[in-house]
């Protein structure tokens, strides 16, 4: 029996991934390729919705790439690759594009948050379609099951919708896709402000732990994360926000419960929690930086793995491509 299949895509927007897309998503691919058809790639077309300085854009993508073999994406268990080497995203774009109303995609909530930010004259029609490409990804490779966050559930109801009404109008071609909701991870925030997520867009350099920080960067961001009064090592939200976070970094990353982790250090004060806690984030993600080093010094192997990618996954998109121009009624060139 095949096994499902899953798809999922991270942006090239960063020099590294931090601590939060590791929790919420590579650690979580690494353990689909088991028991999923896994479909993984850099979405290096929904970056350009925002300006992107083009050589930074090309470096980022390989080290995105480069970060996801560190983690522990394997070729030969996955298919990774690079959202713009398959030229059929952008045909299926304009297709579903030409099947959605334009109210529809005006009530696109990311659309509506940045617009909002920046001003509507600001905001490009790539960043207004983003969630019709968006569906392209997931709808051309007949994925079964796509995994999303709370903030992406709007956007996989539109592909659910676009794959319905497709096949309602042309005949059976797309398979509606389900959420495939993440194991419930801990929202982590910010070390220098406990009461903000933790992001690259809003957090300062020293409030976000970086996947590829060097261990006495890490070392050093964690002994100076924003704790509380007092040096009780206690979980509580309201009252203690910085420690809260530092326990659930802590539980993430070494699967022990905060509860337990509240027992350990009862009496201990907050420096050998934070310096056991810095020697925890280390030894998760020495091991991906070293190997993602490596990974990027040898650019010619890692440009074959991706496109080995490509070829896989454009087998894939070209037969769902077939089927769609044919129903369509799109005239098939001579041959």
């Amino acid at each position: 029996m095949a096994q499902p299949r899953v798809l999922s895509g991270i942006q090239p927007t960063a020099d590294s991934f931090h601590l939060g897309n590791y929790l919420g998503a590579l650690r979580q691919w690494v353990a689909l390729q088991d028991s999923y058809d896994a479909f993984y790639c850099v979405v290096d077309l929904h970056a350009i919705t925002v300006p992107q300085d083009p050589a930074l854009l090309t470096r980022r993508t390989r080290v995105a790439a480069a970060q996801l073999l560190g983690a522990g994406l394997d070729p030969d268990r996955c298919t990774l690759f690079v959202q713009s080497h398959v030229p059929e995203h952008t045909e299926l774009a304009w297709i579903l594009g030409c099947l959605t109303g334009f109210g529809e995609a005006s009530r696109m909530i990311q659309f509506k948050d940045k617009s909002a930010r920046e001003g509507q004259d600001q905001a490009s029609v790539g960043l207004f379609t983003y969630p019709i490409l968006q569906a392209a990804d997931i709808l051309l490779y007949q994925a079964d099951q796509v995994p999303v966050g709370e903030d992406q559930r709007q956007h996989l109801e539109l592909s659910r919708t676009l794959a319905q009404r497709f096949n309602h109008r042309f005949g059976q071609t797309f398979v509606p896709p389900q959420p495939y909701i993440l194991a419930d991870v801990a929202k982590i925030f910010d070390l220098q402000d406990p009461t903000a997520k933790m992001s690259k867009s809003s957090s300062t350099p020293q409030g976000i732990i970086d996947v590829l920080d060097d261990p006495a960067v890490i070392r050093k961001k964690i002994a100076r994360a924003v704790t509380d009064a007092g040096s009780e090592v206690r979980a509580d939200a309201a009252a203690k926000p910085g420690v809260t976070n530092l326990l659930r970094i802590y539980s993430a990353l070494s699967g022990e419960p905060v509860a337990t982790l509240e027992e350990k250090y009862a009496g201990s004060g907050y420096g050998g929690f934070k310096k056991d806690l810095a020697d925890v984030v280390v030894g998760t993600f020495a091991p991906i930086r070293e190997k993602t080093q490596l990974i990027l010094a040898d650019e010619a192997g890692l440009d074959r793995v991706l496109a080995r990618g490509a070829a896989q996954a454009r087998a894939v998109a070209g037969q769902t491509m077939a089927a769609v121009r044919d129903r369509t009624g799109l005239l098939k060139p001579a041959s």
